[in-house]
């Protein structure tokens, strides 16, 4: 056996047997992964059996988890949508920081403690757990939603407010510390956080897909999952050095990737390891519990415990809601982000190293942040509850698993379940599945077996049997979601077939250029129909009419044709409009009026007089 600091084969296989054993045990008792790994750590770390007794240690590699974690996020968050998440980011995200900062500090100096110590503790445990709140919002599948996309955007911002928060202790440092000897220039700390960035942004947009075709094409899978790790540890050490958060060097790699062709192929590398890690975070998190401090101090913590995360809670909730977001999703927030984070650790720590906090200080804000990351799972399953007149049951909703019929619908709107019926008309094998639980459990009363999957998640894809099918129908309601889905199957399964609804002419190129068999947009035949009814009760002819309506349609197809090539302004002029449009006039007109050079310009001007 190893020394009781090191790492031998003893403690990795203590850490599987205990994840293993308490995780499905906390998730059975619907507590969720995360609490199941905290408690975990807490049993197996140095104030527990003390198999593990470097916890710190084991949290430095584990930090790695996180860093993977949002280098996928990033892979799914491409520029143009980052670019829309812009004011949640630097909107909501700096107004809860702010708002929160300022109630923790009050709520903390009226510990008594002096006024620095308190703003010190209090912007630290405004900065959420990033780890955290994702695992919860990936378990309940609500990170592609638009309420998880918001907390996903705040969790940003917290990202980039550690960099002022850290020259604030060096400030601080040099008035009231007492340890910090030559402290780092604020305008240098703040360069080198930009000269990072800026790195990052380089490589990534100019170096990273040429050098991914030359490993394609010349190296093995390993060596595209060697290239994979190097790009997210690389872009995690170069934010590390500038003194930004490593996970948000992942994400600014992943979002400069997430137009890559090699993007799935780096999800699919990545994942196993981020999945490892990440739980092996969240046991260290477990592990660095300090019982000792707890037990002695216990009225501190525990008053400290409660009044940090009800001051946070009501920061949290009262931005939403001056945000105008509803009271649900006000809730839901409030519950997810009333815990410290891992920045906490990060701004304590150099804290305390500059002398601004002495040990006891530090240690018992640690364990407050750890207690509440701990009950994070606890607080969202009571915001449930509160919400419970309005949550739907789960009752007679299966997930999708092990589905082999020939043809797959994805989402069972109105669009879809119409065409769903000439397809059971003529007894073709269908599978369908949809993620809105109250629309599945109605389409049951109507002899509908829908099952519950998140089609733009490649492990729903796989269970629900999209390698087999032979065609899968596209009929979600969001054309973001669609692409999604249209990528994933083109990467993952080639040789399946695809027809897509399209939300508009916009989203029809993008399916065209992504080489879709075929698609259609949701409103076009109807609203076709619905002219040419309009043109018959007018009086019009019904071959007339009917002459017309095909006319439409294929000056449409034409300016779609020339769209592909031209954009989407391309084709205008085959458009009818209802403007008035002058007929140009020459300022002189000629003394004689034009005549055809041959005959065959003489039947072309015939022929455009009889029109």
């Amino acid at each position: 056996m190893a020394e009781p600091t090191g790492m031998g084969l003893g403690h990795a296989v203590g850490l599987l047997a205990v994840a293993v054993a308490a995780v499905p045990l906390f998730k059975r008792f619907k507590l969720g992964a995360v609490l199941g790994y905290l408690a975990a750590g807490l049993i197996i770390g140095p104030f527990g059996i003390g198999m593990i007794e470097d916890a710190e240690a084991v949290l430095h590699v584990a930090e790695l988890g996180v860093v993977m974690f949002l280098f996928i996020i990033g892979l799914e968050m491409r520029p143009a949508r980052l670019w829309s998440l812009r004011n949640d980011i630097f909107g909501v995200g700096a107004a809860q920081v702010i708002v929160c900062a300022t109630l923790l500090t009050a709520a903390v100096a009226a510990f008594g403690l002096p006024w620095y110590v308190a703003l010190i503790i209090g912007s630290g445990f405004a900065l959420s757990s990033t780890a955290i709140v994702m695992q919860i919002l990936e378990e309940r599948n609500e990170n592609n939603e638009t309420d998880g996309q918001r907390v996903i955007s705040i969790l940003l911002f917290e990202d980039l407010a550690i960099v002022p928060l850290l020259a604030m202790v060096a400030v601080l440092a040099g008035i009231y510390g007492t340890t910090i000897e030559d402290p780092q220039p604020i305008w240098m700390t703040v360069g080198l956080a930009l000269a990072a960035v800026a790195a990052v942004y380089v490589i990534g947009k100019w170096a990273l897909n040429p050098v991914f075709r030359i490993l394609a094409r010349y190296g093995g899978r390993e060596v595209m999952t060697a290239g994979a790790l190097l790009v997210v540890l690389g872009s995690a050490w170069a934010m590390d050095i500038g003194g930004l958060s490593m996970a948000m060097g992942a994400f600014l790699a992943g979002v400069l990737l997430s137009e890559s062709s090699f993007r799935n192929q780096l999800e699919a590398d990545v994942e196993p390891f981020r999945g490892i890690l990440l739980g092996l975070f969240f046991l260290s998190v477990g592990m660095s519990l300090d019982l000792g401090v707890v037990i002695q101090d216990w009225r501190i913590v525990l008053a400290a415990v409660f009044a940090s995360m009800a001051a946070k809670m009501i920061g949290v909730y009262a931005v939403a809601r001056i945000m105008k977001a509803p009271h649900d999703e006000a809730l839901k927030r409030a519950a997810l982000m009333g815990e410290g984070g891992e920045f906490g650790f990060v701004l304590y720590g150099a804290a305390l190293a500059a002398g601004l906090f002495d040990a006891r200080t530090a240690a018992i804000a640690s364990a407050v942040v750890i207690v509440s990351m701990a009950v994070t799972p606890l607080r969202v399953m009571i915001a449930d509850r509160l919400r419970s007149r309005q949550a739907v049951s789960m009752e007679g909703v299966e997930e999708a698993r092990n589905l082999k019929e020939r043809v797959l619908i994805i989402g069972f709107g109105r669009f879809a379940q119409v065409v769903s019926q000439p397809l059971l008309a003529r007894d073709v094998d269908v599978s369908i599945i949809d993620h809105d639980v109250e629309m599945i459990q109605a389409a049951g009363n109507f002899g509908f077996k829908v099952y519950f999957g998140d089609g733009s998640r490649l492990d729903v894809l796989r269970a629900s049997g999209a390698a087999e099918a032979e065609t899968i129908l596209v009929c979600v309601d969001k054309p973001e979601v669609a692409d999604r889905i249209v990528e994933l199957v083109k990467a993952e399964f080639p040789l399946t077939k695809l027809f897509v609804r399209a939300y508009d002419r916009g989203h029809s190129l993008r399916l065209i250029e992504a080489g879709v068999e075929y698609h259609i947009r949701e409103t076009f035949e109807s609203a076709l129909k619905f002219g040419e009814q309009v043109l018959i009760d007018l009086g019009f002819n019904g071959e007339d009419v009917a002459e017309t309506i095909e006319d439409v349609r294929r000056r449409d197809a034409e300016r779609l044709i020339l769209q592909t090539t031209g954009g989407i302004t391309a084709g205008r002029g085959l458009m009818r409009g209802n403007a008035v449009t002058p007929t140009p006039e020459p300022y002189v007109r000629p003394k004689r009026e034009s005549r055809a050079l041959n005959e065959e310009a003489a039947e072309a001007l015939g022929e455009e007089a009889a029109r």
